[in-house]
């Protein structure tokens, strides 16, 4: 019953994917804080900026783990994705994790209509189906593989629909649903597969919480959007 209904949930919104952009035409910045353990540790920022039939979408994420007062694990990234309409035209991002620097160089090819990816982690071509992993766009909920905004590595997944729910944050209560994202291949090490709770608020078209279990216990929230 559950996946019957996530396919009627994804055919409406496949319905509606040519106005995909449309959606966020209202927001000029995105705040989600980022928690491991229930404690507040960074940020993960994204700004929409507008021109005719062209969005390009900033995001900034910065996050520091702590133990003892030691920093045992941190990431600073910026990436910035450019839209026409609603076609992905290129996204690039720089990102520092635990002194390794990763990178993406992703372009449309328009004549074989494809990505051409340069990555960290891979470089090669990649379906147009695929989405770029940021927690902004709902599409990440439409597609059967994502492309990591870290490294450029292709990552084929399942959603399920778990069903609605109620969430509040920062004193405001949203009505939600509820969905989980997992990896397709399950014999992939642990420690590198998709496992993501999602809450995704349709009214605003926007996804309001993401948790998942990694060294902790990690909570992306919507803190404020405008």
């Amino acid at each position: 019953m559950k996946k019957f209904l996530f396919f009627i949930i994804l055919l409406i919104y496949s319905f509606n994917s040519s106005a995909h952009m449309a959606h966020y035409n209202k927001f000029n910045k995105i705040e989600m804080e980022i928690l491991r353990d229930g404690e507040v540790i960074g940020y993960n920022y994204y700004f929409f900026k507008k021109d005719s039939g062209n969005t390009t979408v900033t995001n900034q994420l910065k996050f520091t783990v702590k133990l003892f007062g030691a920093t045992i694990f941190e990431v600073e990234s910026y990436g910035e994705e450019k839209y026409n309409k609603d076609k992905l035209i290129s996204f690039s991002s720089k990102t520092r994790q635990n002194k390794k620097d990763k990178y993406v160089e992703l372009k449309l090819n328009d004549k074989d209509n494809k990505y051409d990816i340069k990555g960290s982690s891979y470089s090669g071509s990649a379906s147009i189906e695929n989405v770029i992993g940021n927690w902004w766009s709902h599409k990440i909920l439409q597609t059967n593989s994502q492309i990591s905004p870290i490294s450029g590595s292709i990552k084929e997944q399942i959603v399920n629909f778990i069903g609605k729910e109620k969430i509040e944050l920062y004193g405001k209560t949203y009505e939600v649903e509820h969905f989980k994202l997992t990896s397709k291949d399950m014999s992939i090490p642990k420690d590198k597969r998709l496992n993501f709770d999602i809450w995704f608020d349709k009214k605003n078209a926007l996804i309001m919480k993401v948790t998942y279990s990694r060294m902790g216990n990690w909570e992306y929230r919507v803190k404020n959007f405008e």
